[in-house]
């Protein structure tokens, strides 16, 4: 076991890379240059643009004779806090002999010109170390960060076959050293507010590259941060690094992004969202001509969506093949009937989410209608569109949930009609389940009947007739009390109209018009009527003009 972690530790050791030395921080030199082992004498110059052809070795002059290792690793060189350029130190092992006059080095990186050197040997030190193991250092071949350097070492002369190739990875900008000093690498530092009312982010940057402009933006990351329009640009010199810049959705692929003016810097991200993955999973769409119901992801996100059906409890139970992986392109399901309970089930990771579209019965398609006519209850599916259902007939035993289907038939309903039910002689407690047939996804709608009264028939239960019972009482009562009031009021009108009409009837006089021939006047004489009424009234006449008031004669 012991000799199995030694061995691991080894080999994980062993792949340390350049990225692995700038995690770890870099050494740093004050000077570049070329050494030489003890007793060699070297200097270094430029390559030939045209080298001579490569000459055939002598007797036991091959590769693994002459190169016994070669090392790769980079050091740092600062001329500045923030001036500091990555340097690729090579150092070579070589069995020198007096046919080996030196050492050629070549670098180069995509896109670049190769950079080669030439290290000469004097001959009075060949001479006195041939046949022996030497070492040549070399430090002055700049790199730049994130990039793979390939590398070809040569005898001088050159020789056919004689010759190590190797690749080096120079270490990217993820040390903190590297994001500190080399400019190449310096992104500035973000930290955020976020405003939820007024849906904002404050960004503030430090560390940035000193005496240059620097930019702030908001960005949807994927293959590339591609921007949302947001952008603030922040002067060199300004006393507050700091800028607002407005969201519309918080969506885990939001990202702010910052970099600094200049060609190619390295930017940096930072996404406030990230685990708000339920903002994901709006902007269903469904096309009814089609019967297509689609989804495209705002963001990438590696999920699974599926078609369900929700339960009373909240359960949502998968169609069968209603499953599809999400990951950046649009999803659709072909052939879905819009109904409330048909829903969609997102998971991503541990967790999940449901939505379901149809929730506003707007879209719903069909449904069970119960009606009553003549004491029996109707039971019709009345259908939007063109469809054919199965309707299965089941029992559900008294306790159970699960309805256990006793007989299957089809109907088909014309687009904006209704189909009635043949119920009749159904057992009490049962149920229908309705689903329809015509579509590729469909919920399974179950309709149980009401329970049975005394006669054996199907009908409200007890608790739903002696309801309906006192409410017909109660309309019972107030169409009786309201014959009360009515005739109350006739009553009432016709007493008024007898008082008023008796007022005109004084002392049991009967009224009697006699015309006044010295002035036109028509004068009311009230005759006397039986003993007991002392007298007759002469009331003022306008038509007359006569001012005085009635006077009892």
């Amino acid at each position: 076991m012991l000799l199995w972690v030694a061995l691991l530790m080894s080999r994980c050791f062993s792949g340390l890379d350049g990225a692995a030395a700038g995690r770890a921080g870099l050494e740093r030199i004050e000077e570049c240059g070329t050494s030489c082992s003890q007793g060699l004498q070297c200097k270094t110059k430029p390559n030939n643009w045209f080298p001579p052809p490569c000459q055939n070795p002598g007797e036991g002059v091959n590769r693994s004779s002459v190169f016994h290792d070669v090392d790769l690793s980079t050091v740092m060189r600062c001329e500045g806090r923030q001036k500091c350029s990555l340097h690729l130190r090579i150092k070579t092992a070589i069995n020198l002999t007096e046919s080996i006059h030196g050492l050629s080095v070549c670098t180069v990186t995509a896109g670049m010109m190769p950079n080669c050197q030439i290290f000469s040997f004097r001959r009075e030190s060949r001479h006195r170390l041939s046949g022996l193991k030497v070492e040549v250092e070399n430090d002055c071949t700049v790199i730049p960060a994130r990039e793979r350097v390939q590398v070809t070492v040569e005898t001088v002369p050159s020789y056919c076959g004689v010759t190590w190739t190797g690749t080096y990875d120079a270490p990217a900008c993820i040390s903190e050293d590297l994001r500190r000093h080399v400019p190449e690498c310096i992104t500035g530092r973000l930290s955020y507010d976020v405003n939820p009312q007024t849906k904002e982010l404050r960004v503030s940057v430090s560390d940035m590259l000193e005496d240059q402009d620097y930019h702030l933006r908001l960005c949807h990351r994927d293959f590339i941060c591609a921007g949302t329009g947001a952008h603030r640009l922040i002067k060199k010199g300004e006393r507050v690094m700091s800028a607002i810049l407005p969201y519309s959705q918080p969506l885990p692929c939001l990202c702010i992004e910052g970099w600094s003016d200049v060609t190619d810097a390295s930017r940096v991200q930072i996404c406030p969202f990230k685990h708000r993955l339920g903002e994901l999973w709006s902007g269903i769409n469904f096309d009814p001509l089609e019967e297509t119901l689609s989804w495209e992801p705002i963001c990438p996100v590696a999920a699974t969506a599926v078609l369900c059906q929700k339960r009373a409890d909240g359960v949502c139970v998968d169609l069968p093949h209603g499953s599809q992986n999400v990951s950046r392109k649009k999803i659709t399901f072909t052939k879905v009937d819009p109904h409330p309970q048909l829903c969609m089930k997102f998971t991503a990771g541990r967790q999940s989410w449901t939505r379901c579209p149809f929730a506003d019965p707007t879209f719903q398609a069909w449904e069970v209608v119960v009606s009553g006519q003549q004491g029996q209850k109707v039971v019709k599916v009345l259908s939007q569109v063109a469809a054919t259902f199965s309707v299965g007939l089941c029992v559900k035993p008294e306790g159970s949930t699960s309805c256990q289907i006793t007989d299957t038939y089809t109907v088909d309903v014309e687009e904006h009609n209704a189909v009635g039910l043949n119920l009749k002689g159904e057992p009490c407690n049962s149920c229908l389940q309705v689903k329809r047939l015509n579509v590729k996804f469909a919920a399974t709608v179950t309709h149980c009947l009401e329970q049975c009264n005394q006669t054996g028939a199907c009908g409200p239960d007890v608790s739903s007739r002696v309801s309906l019972d006192f409410g017909w009482i109660i309309l019972h009562a107030a169409v009786l009390f309201s014959g009360i009031f009515i005739f109350t009021l006739a009553l009432h009108v016709l007493l008024t109209v007898y008082q008023k009409r008796k007022q005109n009837v004084i002392g049991g006089c009967i009224s009697e018009k006699r015309t006044d021939p010295a002035s036109d006047c028509a004068v009311v004489v009230l005759k006397p009527q039986p003993p007991g009424h002392g007298g007759f009234l002469i009331p003022d006449s306008p038509q007359c003009g006569n001012t005085e008031k009635a006077n009892l004669i």
